[in-house]
């Protein structure tokens, strides 16, 4: 019949039945979207949980630090005179400050040249040598008289600098200084004259040790220009423009001197800048109240925070009758468990006499929330400053002076371990034994030595010259150890001495990596053929009456001990019991270990928020398959009704003939009986 639209043939509604069959057949695809809109809900709830928790626990590892609780501050009352911080030890009082005169650092300047660039000498290879330290003596007019002396400083490095055709340059002396960091700043200085480039030289440090004395060896007229010998004024090849001096001062009427201006040992755990000279101010240094004050009511406002959001979350609306996504959630009410659990536990192992929040004024109220009572709060800050920081942080407390708290790990327990050592951590070191040095006379016979520093070895050179006594060679070899690349890199150094010119070069380690030895044609010269080396043992001993290991002057509690990872620092004193060590963690660390452990990748809320996304993957290919099927459903549907149209079409031309011709027979029969 032609007939290509439902419905055309025979007036048959087929897309009004196929939609109505059709929509009893999508209810359970309906119920499944609901489903996953119900998680989808669930996971966007989450989400907000993990912010709200991650916040939580970066405030909470913030206020974990020991220094949050403990701060002291040190304010002048002029800050033109002098600033000034405190640490921890610190103590509190009130100090008058006047000082004298700051530190300086020695400058130097040399002979004007016409050009920065233009070749200096001949292009002979040459060696300058610094040395820094004490110079005995008056300038004037910039030179020192002759009968001045110097003393050089162990504690600063000794190197050399090569200049030669490559670099025989102003500028080329200047960058090849610079870049040996051997404690001197190299500029170029226009002053204007005829001759007006200056090589200027300033020490990096201040104070009278500062003062420079430089060798030269090689090319005369680089001698002529960078020689600088303050013992002859004919040596004196520079001039000097600022004398080195330490900074001299009084703290309470107690005099001070001062190799820097900024001084950290005048008092104890105070670090004072000095600014100005003939001037005087007076120094507080008290607890920082206020940073205790902030952090207190930052604990308070941060637990709020979460849970506030947790309410929200779980919370029931009986005016809309809306229920928050995760309302009876299983992993928001364990969160909400573990958060109070957390807070409401007593704290183990602190020693002192705040063991709980509601001593510093921080309490629960009706709804759940915190509250903080500043007056119970400053009460507590009065009386009790130093056990505050016990309630919040990691701590450690020694009832023995040189027996430090360093750190601890996870799985240390709170308590308190007694600490009984059986052996002191040792430095290794080499000794010329009984024999005395050989010669003071260092030249290019003796001058070459290879060391081994705590499993680094090198090639030091020892200053050639005539050193006056054993104990100014034994400060030249201090200097040029430390100041050699390979250990300095590495913040490896030593410290010589001499007893009746018997060396011995001692490293700044400890421990069992602790070791030195000295080879090559100058060991012999200064230790003698046959030199004592020893190698440094660690500290040995136990912790709550188990044996620890030992790592220089730290000593580590055993594994599977309760005391597993404390770190105890011994610096000193006898063998046998050290006291024992109270070993604490505060709310603060406790909450952060918890969010932390929440959010990790195999956390409680991970493994929430993993377990929706799979049901919501697992939801969405059902509907996708449900969806594939009702497609086919539907075509099932219209190709039966179409057919039934088509059908019901064709009966009705059928009907419709017939009625006809039944009409044509009537009337032919009725004429025929007429």
């Amino acid at each position: 019949m032609g007939l290509s639209a439902p419905g055309l043939g025979s007036g048959l509604d087929v897309n009004g039945i196929v939609s109505k069959l059709m929509s009893v057949e999508r209810q359970p695809l309906t119920q499944l979207a609901k489903q996953e809109a119900t998680y989808q809900a669930k996971l966007t709830a989450y989400g907000s949980l993990q912010g709200a928790l991650s916040t939580f626990q970066g405030q909470m590892a913030a206020m974990s630090a020991l220094s949050v609780f403990q701060g002291i501050s040190a304010t002048p009352a002029d800050a033109t005179v002098l600033t000034a911080s405190a640490s921890t030890s610190a103590t509190p009082g009130s100090y008058t400050v006047n000082v004298t005169n700051t530190a300086l650092a020695q400058s130097l300047y040399a002979a004007g040249q016409t050009s920065t660039t233009a070749a200096i000498g001949a292009g002979a290879t040459t060696t300058l040598t610094f040395t820094h330290g004490k110079i005995g003596g008056t300038a004037v007019a910039g030179i020192y008289p002759n009968g001045s002396t110097f003393t050089q400083d162990a504690t600063q490095a000794t190197g050399t600098v090569t200049i030669d055709a490559t670099n025989n340059s102003l500028q080329g002396i200047r960058d090849a200084i610079n870049n040996a960091n051997l404690g001197v700043s190299a500029t170029i200085v226009n002053d204007g004259s005829a001759t007006p480039y200056r090589l200027v030289l300033t020490s990096t440090q201040t104070g009278a040790n500062s003062g420079m004395n430089i060798t030269v060896a090689g090319d005369a007229t680089l001698q002529g220009l960078l020689g600088y010998d303050v013992t002859l004024a004919a040596n004196q090849k520079l001039t000097q423009t600022v004398a080195p001096q330490d900074a001299a001062f009084k703290v309470n009427g107690v005099s001070v001197t001062s190799a820097s201006n900024s001084v950290t040992t005048a008092i104890s755990g105070v670090t004072m800048n000095l600014l100005k000279d003939a001037s005087s101010t007076t120094l507080t240094v008290a607890n920082n109240t206020a940073s205790v004050q902030a952090a207190a009511q930052g604990f308070v406002s941060a637990y709020n925070s979460l849970n506030s959001t947790l309410k929200t979350l779980t919370a029931y609306d009986a005016t809309t009758q809306q229920a928050g996504s995760l309302q009876g959630d299983y992993t928001a009410q364990t969160v909400q468990a573990q958060l109070r659990r957390t807070l409401s536990s007593s704290l183990m192992g602190v020693n002192g006499s705040l063991t709980s929040l509601s001593q510093i004024g921080i309490s629960f109220q009706v709804d759940g929330s915190m509250a903080l009572d500043s007056t119970k709060l400053q009460s507590a800050i009065a009386n009790n400053f130093s056990d505050i920081a016990a309630l919040f942080s990691t701590v450690g407390k020694s009832t023995d002076s040189l027996v430090s708290f360093v750190g601890s790990s996870a799985n240390t327990q709170p308590g308190q371990y007694g600490v009984s050592i059986s052996g002191l951590a040792t430095q290794g070191y080499v000794s010329g034994g009984a024999q005395a040095v050989g010669t003071l006379v260092i030249d290019a016979t003796n001058n070459l030595l290879n060391v081994t520093l705590d499993g680094t070895t090198a090639t030091v050179t020892v200053p050639s010259k005539t050193y006056a006594t054993a104990a100014d060679l034994a400060t030249a070899l201090q200097s040029a150890v430390n100041g050699t690349t390979a250990f300095s890199s590495l913040g490896k150094g030593v410290k010589v001495t001499q007893n009746a010119g018997v060396f011995t070069m001692t490293s700044n380690a400890y421990g069992s990596t602790s070791n030195m030895s000295v080879t090559g044609i100058g060991a012999s010269n200064l230790f003698g053929a046959t030199p004592v080396t020893h190698v440094g043992t660690d500290v040995a001993g136990t912790i709550d009456g188990i044996s620890a290991t030992g790592s220089g002057q730290i000593l580590t509690g055993a594994t599977g001990t309760a005391a597993e990872g404390l770190q105890v620092q011994i610096a000193g004193g006898l063998t046998g019991s050290r006291g024992t060590m109270n070993f604490s963690r505060g709310y603060a660390y406790n909450l952060n270990t918890m969010a932390t452990s929440m959010l990790s990748g195999t956390g409680l809320l991970t493994n929430r928020t993993t377990g929706i996304n799979s049901t919501i993957k697992d939801l969405q290919n059902q509907q996708d398959a449900m969806t594939k099927r009702l497609t086919n459903v539907e075509a099932n549907y219209r190709r039966q009704f179409t057919a039934l149209d088509t059908l019901m079409s064709q009966m009705t031309q059928t009907s419709n003939y017939l009625t006809q011709q039944l009409a044509s027979i009537s009337s032919i029969t009725n004429s025929s009986k007429k």
